[in-house]
């Protein structure tokens, strides 16, 4: 089984030297900010099945983690909230791509006048071994990295993400999910896993191994159709159909009764008082909507008639009770 760094090496050397702008697809529209440009080869060489940039994540100049850096787009898009000498970190295996995302950032300089290339810190560097301090970061990022690895790595990536985050710090994630069976042979095939695609775990069992790190609340902000691999061009019998998400995993203390997960659920109390209190520090107006996570939506949902609590979206942007 090939390991992480000899299945991301070879993809993205040649992606970084020759930008392969079907790579990677997302419907995620880019974010557009006043006074932001993206050079064209930027948006060329964004490797991404989604969008890790989230402007609530970024206020008061954070410092920011990306790693896998791609041509630099999101490390441009987190810059223009930071502004700051380093204070956007970018960690990549790959010299080539560095190299590329450091040219490209010469470029930007020149169409955005706020822009300075050492905003960004760029570093050589191991997902599994990140050349970042303990508890130093606001925000950590990866963007269609991850679903390369297999489940031992990924775990281990995971724990650098939540070690080098400061405490409620923000892990913003963007992968590919499918809840189709995967076959072996796809697996194990290290170009599709490298291209995003084979390594697609189903989305349970995505959240819960970043919830075993230590997680205490995950919010599914966006889950969209991505990719099929279908029997006439991939060595499967059945199509499989893939979705990317858009995750935001916060280094919360884990509660005791597990981690709250918002998944875009929410519930209405419809009953004859003003309010109903479920003595769980939870009280809901009447007819008055209020987002909630899994864990307490299935125990509202077993309170009475006069609660009515909807399914998931999967589009979740904050506002949650708990």
């Amino acid at each position: 089984m090939e390991t992480y760094l000899e299945t991301t090496k070879d993809i993205y050397k040649k992606a970084a030297e020759t930008p392969d702008v079907g790579l990677c697809c997302t419907t995620t529209p880019i974010w557009a900010f006043p006074g932001l440009d993206i050079p064209k080869r930027m948006q060329e060489m964004n490797y991404g099945c989604g969008s890790t940039v989230h402007p609530r994540d970024l206020i008061n100049k954070p410092k920011i983690l990306y790693v896998g850096v791609g041509g630099g787009m999101e490390l441009l898009q987190f810059s223009y909230f930071s502004r700051q000498k380093a204070g956007v970190i970018g960690v990549d295996v790959v010299d080539e791509m560095l190299t590329a995302c450091a040219e490209n950032f010469l470029t930007a300089e020149k169409t955005n006048d706020w822009f300075k290339s050492e905003y960004v810190s760029l570093r050589k560097g191991d997902a599994l071994a990140l050349p970042v301090e303990n508890e130093t970061i606001n925000v950590a990022a990866q963007n269609c990295l991850f679903n390369i690895f297999h489940e031992e790595d990924l775990k281990q990536a995971l724990k650098e993400m939540y070690r080098v985050l400061k405490p409620h710090g923000r892990l913003v994630l963007s992968d590919p999910v499918s809840e189709d069976y995967m076959p072996e042979n796809l697996k194990n095939d290290p170009e599709l896993r490298g291209l995003c695609l084979s390594g697609s775990l189903p989305l349970q069992e995505y959240i819960d191994l970043i919830t075993e790190v230590g997680f205490g609340t995950v919010e599914i902000r966006a889950k969209r159709p991505y990719r099929i691999l279908d029997p006439a061009h991939y060595d499967t019998d059945t199509s499989i159909f893939i979705e990317s998400v858009e995750v935001c995993a916060i280094k919360d203390p884990m509660p005791q009764d597990g981690p709250c997960v918002f998944t875009g659920r929410t519930a209405i109390y419809t009953g004859k008082e003003e309010y109903f209190d479920d003595k769980a520090g939870h009280v809901l107006m009447y007819n008055q909507p209020i987002s909630v996570c899994d864990k307490t939506a299935s125990n509202l949902e077993k309170l009475g008639e006069d609660i009515v609590v909807s399914e998931s979206t999967y589009f979740y942007d904050g506002g949650g009770c708990c």
